[in-house]
Protein backbone atom coordinates (compact mmCIF):
# COMPACT_ATOMS: atom_id res chain seq x y z
CA UNK A 1 0.00 0.00 0.00
CA UNK A 2 2.91 2.28 0.64
CA UNK A 3 4.46 1.49 -2.69
CA UNK A 4 1.43 2.64 -4.58
CA UNK A 5 0.91 6.08 -2.32
CA UNK A 6 4.28 7.13 -3.36
CA UNK A 7 4.07 5.69 -6.53
CA UNK A 8 0.99 7.96 -6.83
CA UNK A 9 2.30 10.77 -4.82
CA UNK A 10 5.73 10.53 -7.85
CA UNK A 11 3.35 10.81 -10.42
CA UNK A 12 1.11 13.92 -9.57
CA UNK A 13 4.77 15.63 -8.82
CA UNK A 14 5.79 15.03 -11.86
CA UNK A 15 2.80 15.54 -13.49
CA UNK A 16 2.53 19.08 -12.06
CA UNK A 17 5.85 20.19 -12.67
CA UNK A 18 6.00 19.94 -16.40
CA UNK A 19 7.02 23.05 -18.57
CA UNK A 20 5.47 24.11 -21.54
CA UNK A 21 6.18 27.17 -23.80
CA UNK A 22 4.51 28.06 -27.31
CA UNK A 23 6.28 26.99 -30.10
CA UNK A 24 5.31 29.49 -32.94
CA UNK A 25 4.37 28.33 -36.60
CA UNK A 26 6.33 31.03 -38.49
CA UNK A 27 8.36 34.05 -38.12
CA UNK A 28 6.70 37.38 -37.89
CA UNK A 29 6.61 40.51 -37.41
CA UNK A 30 3.96 43.58 -36.24
CA UNK A 31 4.25 47.10 -36.87
CA UNK A 32 1.41 49.71 -36.96
CA UNK A 33 -1.22 47.11 -35.80
CA UNK A 34 -0.64 45.08 -38.44
CA UNK A 35 0.69 41.18 -38.37
CA UNK A 36 3.10 40.08 -41.04
CA UNK A 37 4.29 36.66 -41.64
CA UNK A 38 8.50 36.67 -42.84
CA UNK A 39 8.65 34.94 -46.25
CA UNK A 40 12.06 33.52 -47.22
CA UNK A 41 11.83 35.95 -50.52
CA UNK A 42 15.09 38.50 -50.13
CA UNK A 43 14.90 41.62 -51.41
CA UNK A 44 17.54 43.26 -53.28
CA UNK A 45 18.85 46.51 -51.72
CA UNK A 46 16.98 48.48 -55.33
CA UNK A 47 13.75 47.86 -53.93
CA UNK A 48 14.21 48.47 -50.46
CA UNK A 49 12.86 52.19 -49.37
CA UNK A 50 12.53 54.44 -46.47
CA UNK A 51 12.77 53.07 -42.66
CA UNK A 52 9.59 52.31 -41.03
CA UNK A 53 10.28 51.04 -37.69
CA UNK A 54 11.66 48.30 -36.09
CA UNK A 55 11.02 45.42 -33.40
CA UNK A 56 10.65 47.19 -29.88
CA UNK A 57 8.89 44.28 -28.31
CA UNK A 58 9.25 40.01 -27.61
CA UNK A 59 6.09 38.19 -27.35
CA UNK A 60 5.46 36.13 -23.95
CA UNK A 61 6.60 32.80 -25.08
CA UNK A 62 4.25 31.47 -22.74
CA UNK A 63 1.03 33.20 -23.10
CA UNK A 64 1.60 34.03 -26.89
CA UNK A 65 0.69 37.82 -25.75
CA UNK A 66 2.74 40.36 -27.81
CA UNK A 67 2.16 44.22 -28.10
CA UNK A 68 3.34 47.29 -30.18
CA UNK A 69 6.25 46.93 -32.98
CA UNK A 70 6.71 42.91 -31.75
CA UNK A 71 8.63 39.77 -33.12
CA UNK A 72 8.43 36.17 -32.48
CA UNK A 73 11.92 35.62 -34.45
CA UNK A 74 13.48 38.96 -34.60
CA UNK A 75 15.97 40.75 -31.89
CA UNK A 76 14.91 44.26 -30.55
CA UNK A 77 16.43 46.95 -32.79
CA UNK A 78 15.56 44.78 -36.14
CA UNK A 79 14.37 47.13 -38.98
CA UNK A 80 11.21 47.71 -40.63
CA UNK A 81 11.22 48.98 -44.58
CA UNK A 82 9.01 50.45 -47.00
CA UNK A 83 9.20 48.18 -50.44
CA UNK A 84 9.31 50.78 -53.12
CA UNK A 85 5.91 50.98 -55.40
CA UNK A 86 4.35 48.56 -52.99
CA UNK A 87 2.03 49.89 -50.20
CA UNK A 88 2.73 49.11 -46.76
CA UNK A 89 -0.80 47.45 -46.04
CA UNK A 90 0.20 44.09 -48.04
CA UNK A 91 4.27 43.97 -48.08
CA UNK A 92 6.88 45.46 -45.95
CA UNK A 93 10.70 44.83 -45.66
CA UNK A 94 12.45 43.51 -42.69
CA UNK A 95 15.94 43.32 -42.09
CA UNK A 96 17.65 40.12 -41.56
CA UNK A 97 21.04 40.78 -41.21
CA UNK A 98 23.38 43.51 -42.28
CA UNK A 99 22.38 44.53 -46.18
CA UNK A 100 19.77 41.40 -46.50
CA UNK A 101 15.91 42.37 -46.45
CA UNK A 102 13.40 39.59 -46.28
CA UNK A 103 9.91 40.38 -47.51
CA UNK A 104 6.96 40.37 -44.91
CA UNK A 105 2.99 39.69 -46.10
CA UNK A 106 0.48 41.15 -44.36
CA UNK A 107 -1.59 38.44 -43.10
CA UNK A 108 -3.81 39.93 -40.26
CA UNK A 109 -4.48 42.62 -37.83
CA UNK A 110 -2.94 42.54 -34.30
CA UNK A 111 -4.86 41.79 -31.29
CA UNK A 112 -5.58 44.16 -29.03
CA UNK A 113 -3.61 44.22 -25.99
CA UNK A 114 -3.48 47.08 -23.52
CA UNK A 115 -0.09 48.11 -23.61
CA UNK A 116 -0.66 49.26 -27.19
CA UNK A 117 -1.93 52.44 -25.47
CA UNK A 118 0.87 53.30 -24.43
CA UNK A 119 2.84 52.60 -27.89
CA UNK A 120 0.54 54.49 -30.09
CA UNK A 121 0.50 58.60 -29.28
CA UNK A 122 -3.42 59.21 -30.09
CA UNK A 123 -4.81 57.68 -27.64
CA UNK A 124 -2.53 59.39 -25.17
CA UNK A 125 -3.68 62.77 -26.56
CA UNK A 126 -7.21 61.44 -26.15
CA UNK A 127 -6.91 60.40 -22.77
CA UNK A 128 -5.27 64.17 -21.92
CA UNK A 129 -7.85 66.13 -23.74
CA UNK A 130 -10.52 64.38 -21.67
CA UNK A 131 -8.35 64.56 -18.58
CA UNK A 132 -8.30 68.54 -18.97
CA UNK A 133 -12.14 68.70 -19.85
CA UNK A 134 -13.19 66.83 -16.81
CA UNK A 135 -11.13 69.31 -14.47
CA UNK A 136 -12.54 72.22 -16.53
CA UNK A 137 -16.08 70.79 -15.96
CA UNK A 138 -15.08 70.38 -12.23
CA UNK A 139 -13.92 74.07 -11.81
CA UNK A 140 -16.71 75.70 -13.46
CA UNK A 141 -19.04 73.44 -11.06
CA UNK A 142 -17.47 74.61 -8.08
CA UNK A 143 -17.47 77.96 -8.86
CA UNK A 144 -21.13 77.75 -9.82
CA UNK A 145 -22.42 76.27 -5.94
CA UNK A 146 -19.88 79.49 -4.39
Amino acid sequence: MKKVVLFFLLFIFMYSSSVQALSWAYAFVVWDGKVYKVTEEKLLESEIGESIGEVETRPNDMSGDYYGNASNSYPKGTKYFKINDIPTSSVIAVEVEDGVWQKAVYIQKAPFHWRNLFTNVVPIIILIVIIICLLFLIKVKRRSQN
